[in-house]
This record gives C-alpha cells, structure tokens and sequence, in this order.
C-alpha cells in the first residue's frame, strides 16, 4: 500500500473525511443498511410485544361491559399522558449518555448511568403517583362523568406498580439497545406476554377483581420482564464488561442525567400530547360519537405502525452514538443515511398498502358503513401520516444519538402547538372542515416537525459532533482515558 492510500485510511478510520457519494456507492451504505436492520427487526418486535400488554389488559376488560371498558379506556390514557409517557421520554437520555459511552469503551460508565437513570426515574414516580391517586378528582373537575371517573381512578391506582417498574424496565431497554444486545430484549418481552395472557384472565374473571385485574395483571407482567432482564444483566456473560457494582457513583451523574432527561421527555410528549389534543377536539364536532370513533381508529392505526419507524430510529440512535462514541464521525454519517434509506422504504411500503387498501380497511375496526366510508376518506391523509411519522421517527431516534433533545423538544412545540393544534381547530370548526380539518391539522404540524428535523440533520458536522461526544464522556479526564484504555485491552 502506497505511502498516500495509507493516510488516507487513517483519515477514514478516524473520522476525518465527510461521505461521498463514492462511500454511498460502494460496500459502505449496504452493510451499515444490515447492521441496522439487524438491529431494527426485532427491535420492531419488542416493541409490539410491550405494547401488546395494554391491548390485552383493555380487550379482556371490555368484555365486562361498557362501564369497564369506558373507565379502562379512560384511565389509560390518563397514565400514559401523565407517567408512562413522561418515563419513557425522560429515558431516551440514555440514548445520548450510554450509547456515546459504549461506543467510546466505557463500559463501566454505561452500568453506572443505567443504574442512575433507574434512581433518578423513581424519584419522578413519586409526584406522578400522587397525580394518579387523585385521577378521580381530577376527571370529575374537567367535566367527566363521575361514575366513569370513579371507576377510571380505582384502575389508575392499581397501576402504580407498573409506573416503578417502568422507571426500571426503560433504562434496562436502554442498557441492552445501546450495546445492540436485542435478544435478551426479545425474550424477555416474549415470556412476560405469555404470563400475562392467562394472568390477566384469570385475575378479571376469575379473581372477582374484574377490571381491576387488567391493571393488576399489567404491573406484574411488566416486573416479570424486569425480573428477567435484570437477570441477563446479573449473570450473562454478555454484560460481563458493562455490569457494575452499585455505589455512590450512581449519585455523581444525576445532574447530567436530568440534564438530558427533560429535554428528552419534552421532545417524546409534546407530540404525544399533540394527538390527545385532537382525540378532545374530536368530542366537541358535530356527531361526536362517529368523530371521535374514527379519528381514533386512525390514530390506534398509526400508533401501532410506529412500531416499525420506532424500532429503525432505535437502532439508528444506537448506531449513531456508538461511532459519536468511538470518535468516528464518518461512520455515524452513514448510519444516518443507513437508517434513513430503511425508514423511507418502510414508508413507501405501508402507506402504500394503506392507501389501495382503504376501502376495505374500516371493517378491521367496524362493520357500520358510516364509519367505515368515513375511515376510506381519511386513509389518502393517513397515507401521508404514516411517511411523515416513519421519517420523523427515525430523525428523532438520530437526534437522541447526538445528544439534540433540546432541539427536538423546541421543534416539536413550534410545530405542534404554534402550527398543528391551532390549524386543526380553525379547519375544524371555523371552516367546517371537522374531522379531516383536524387530521390536517395535526399532519400540518407534523410535516414542518419532520421537515426541521432534517434540515438540522443535514446541516450538521459530524466532526463536531465527535467532539462533543468526547467533552460528554469526559475524556479529557485521565481516570476516564485510562478505564478506556484498559476496556480497549
């Protein structure tokens, strides 16, 4: 090898050269697509396996009658808005934290954060706990029937166990994705399904707990995937270099954790709560039982397709923040070329599929034709929905790996609360556009989202982002340099 070819490996192995269109051309592009997609695959099926619990929980208390289903319906999505969402998100730090420290070798680093992120995530669980105590109150001031309301309190109240063991469950995710060990996340989320299909029937017809049991079949099902996924970390030897002991040093990255935290529960919620928006709206159209009912087999239709986006910008942040990590900016940009050629693949796939399926698609959900023309018109802006939410999945999955939440959190209020929720009420109501004034709406607000967060996405300089990655680890430390140093040996 010549004198020159070789500099110029050593320039590509450090990072120092941006992509080419050369580098997208060659081997590059199409084995960084395999590794996420290797990754993304059955990250997609964890993610269905989790969010198959709530389903279960709420169809086995649907068939005890309407009041059950209403209350169950009601309390769910009350704790998802007020905790589980607000866990989840403030969770994605550790995309940033553990991803950049795996990546970088420190190891070690990675146990502790995870086991600071679990401790930081408990003490939040408190005040949300009290909120959820009081959900009956709360449901009844806002105009909510109050039987409903009552029954909706007694089902949040039991599913204060599985608000804990969401704030141990996520970083455990987390602890496992960064280190692209996906298989211990898809066994643990497999047996804890198993248990909780014949739990929770037993526990709603069998126990006398009936609704109850739904949320209590919930929280142990969720602290049986804990059990188990707490038991990988303990005694796999997969997790032998990123297990660590627990000690004061968990205290020490608690203000950095909470720093990343915020910012990243903002960017998560501020578009979850967006589509809640829309679900009230929905209430206050004309023929309110056929609006809401048809927005919300739209919204249940996205949601459960974001599985596919969510798992890509999983597997995207991942592989972004280990080579931020690792000091290799010109491998984290084509991770981002990588996850973005799967996300707009998987895009032109289902939406296209929606789209010459949508006469036929309502019936899923119901057999009267009203709903089911109406979910025929709203399909063609589904469609859109489910591009614009496959991209910006993955674009917020890349910009956790960098460590751009705040970013993403102030995006995310522009769009949705300065754009979408104001053009979806004036289209509603003002010009009488109703439902699909609102999907409009929404989807407008979505469309500026996604298109910022590209735009930031291709302005960025990788090499800068290399840099950062190495003041966040702490690498001018020589306690830190020589734990890397060691972990590499």
């Amino acid at each position: 090898m010549s004198g020159e070819d070789s500099s110029a490996k050593e320039r590509l192995e450090a990072g120092e050269e941006r992509v080419t269109w050369r580098d997208l051309r060659d081997g590059a592009l199409l084995e960084e697509i395999k590794r996420v997609g290797r990754l993304a695959a059955p990250m997609a099926a964890v993610v269905v396996l989790q969010y198959a619990l709530q389903i279960i929980s709420m169809a086995m208390v649907g068939h005890l009658g309407q009041l059950s289903l209403s209350s169950t319906s009601l309390a769910t999505s009350f704790c998802n808005v007020t905790g589980l969402s607000f866990i989840i998100g403030m969770s994605c730090a550790l995309d940033t934290l553990s991803g950049q420290a795996y990546g970088a070798k420190l190891y070690r680093k990675l146990g502790i954060q995870t086991y600071t992120a679990m401790f930081c995530l408990a003490l939040v669980c408190i005040p949300l706990s009290l909120i959820w105590v009081n959900i009956s109150k709360l449901l009844v001031l806002v105009g909510q029937d109050p039987l409903i309301s009552h029954e909706a309190g007694r089902y949040a109240t039991c599913l204060i166990p599985a608000l804990f063991a969401y704030a141990v469950l996520q970083p455990l995710t987390r602890y496992f994705q960064n280190q692209s060990l996906i298989r211990p996340l898809l066994i643990s989320s497999f047996i804890a399904l198993c248990v909780h299909v014949p739990l929770c029937w037993l526990l709603v017809y069998k126990s006398g707990l009936r609704n109850l049991g739904g949320a209590v079949a919930f929280s142990l099902s969720i602290w049986v995937n804990v059990i188990i996924l707490g038991s990988f970390m303990r005694y796999s030897s997969a997790c032998s270099a990123t297990r660590a002991k627990l000690s004061m040093e968990i205290f020490h990255g608690i203000g950095e954790f909470f720093r990343y935290a915020f910012a990243s529960a903002a960017m998560v919620c501020l578009e979850w709560w967006s589509y809640e928006f829309l679900i009230l709206f929905s209430g206050l159209l004309p023929n309110p039982q056929l609006e809401t009912s048809v927005l919300s087999i739209c919204l249940q239709t996205v949601s459960s397709i974001y599985s596919l986006p969510l798992a890509i910008g999983a597997a995207g942040s991942t592989r972004v923040s280990n080579e931020l990590g690792a000091g290799n900016s010109r491998a984290a940009h084509i991770a981002v070329y990588a996850a973005m050629s799967l996300a707009v693949i998987e895009t032109l796939v289902v939406s296209t599929s929606l789209f010459f399926g949508r006469h036929i698609f309502g019936y899923v959900f119901s057999n009267e034709k009203a709903t089911v023309d109406y979910v025929a018109t709203l399909a063609p802006l589904v469609s859109i929905s489910l591009i614009l939410d496959g991209l910006q999945g993955v674009l917020s999955g890349i910009a956790r790996g960098c460590g751009w939440q705040h970013i993403g959190a102030y995006i995310n209020l522009g769009a949705f609360y300065l754009l979408g929720i104001p053009l979806a009420a004036v289209l509603a109501f003002w010009l009488h556009l109703k439902g699909v004034g609102l999907w409009v709406g929404i989807q407008s607000g979505a469309l500026l989202q996604t298109v910022l967060l590209a735009v930031v996405t291709g302005c960025t300089s990788w090499e800068d982002q290399v840099r950062e990655a190495r003041k966040r680890m702490s690498l001018g430390n020589p306690q830190a340099e020589e734990e890397q140093l060691l972990s590499r040996n």
